[in-house]
């Protein structure tokens, strides 16, 4: 009778061990190395999983700005190259996960610190002048989605300081970002 009721206890612990397994949430984790082209804007992005929820996000890519002069009664449109590096922290994938939404590519929602470097222009305006280059540094709140096809759409914005060798003001920072995921 004690063995029968030994392997009775057993077997019951042994069944909610394995019930318990298959309950366990499956860990949700950023991709650990991910390459992407940006159409909107030319660049290119690579983004380095260094943990379970936190990335290094390097971009490279052509910028456009936009000036008016109520002196000249003009406006002008300026092309430079520009740098731009995030550290970033998802904080919704298991959310994500159990509401059975994508979470491949790291299609999440992120904080992240962020400093871009702005390079010169690369055209002129003679009554404008060239546009120098800047540095501004962020706090940034966004979302990046990835798609079947690996069709991606990223949408980040928050407050920024930026320097260049003139002034120092708060500015707004905003982005939108429409490319393709590459490699597997």
């Amino acid at each position: 009778m004690k063995k029968n009721c030994l392997f009775l206890f057993l077997s019951v612990l042994f069944v909610n061990a394995l019930q318990a397994q298959s309950d366990a949430p499956v860990a949700i984790t950023v991709v650990k190395n991910q390459f992407k082209i940006n159409m909107l804007f030319p660049g290119f992005v690579y983004e380095h999983g260094f943990d379970a929820k936190n990335t290094l996000y390097s971009e490279v890519t052509l910028g456009v700005g936009y000036r008016y002069s109520s002196y000249y009664g003009e406006s002008s449109w300026f092309v430079f190259p520009a740098i731009n590096e995030q550290f970033r922290h998802y904080y919704n994938l298991e959310k994500r996960a159990t509401k059975a939404k994508r979470t491949a590519c790291n299609s999440g929602n992120f904080v992240a610190g962020s400093a871009y470097y702005n390079f010169k222009s690369l055209n002129t305006n003679e009554k404008y002048g060239n546009y120098d280059p800047s540095f501004t540094i962020a706090a940034l709140w966004g979302f990046q989605r990835t798609y079947k096809g690996r069709f991606n759409l990223e949408v980040h914005l928050g407050p920024g300081i930026n320097f260049d060798k003139y002034d120092t003001e708060f500015v707004p920072v905003s982005n939108v970002t429409l490319g393709w995921v590459i490699g597997k």
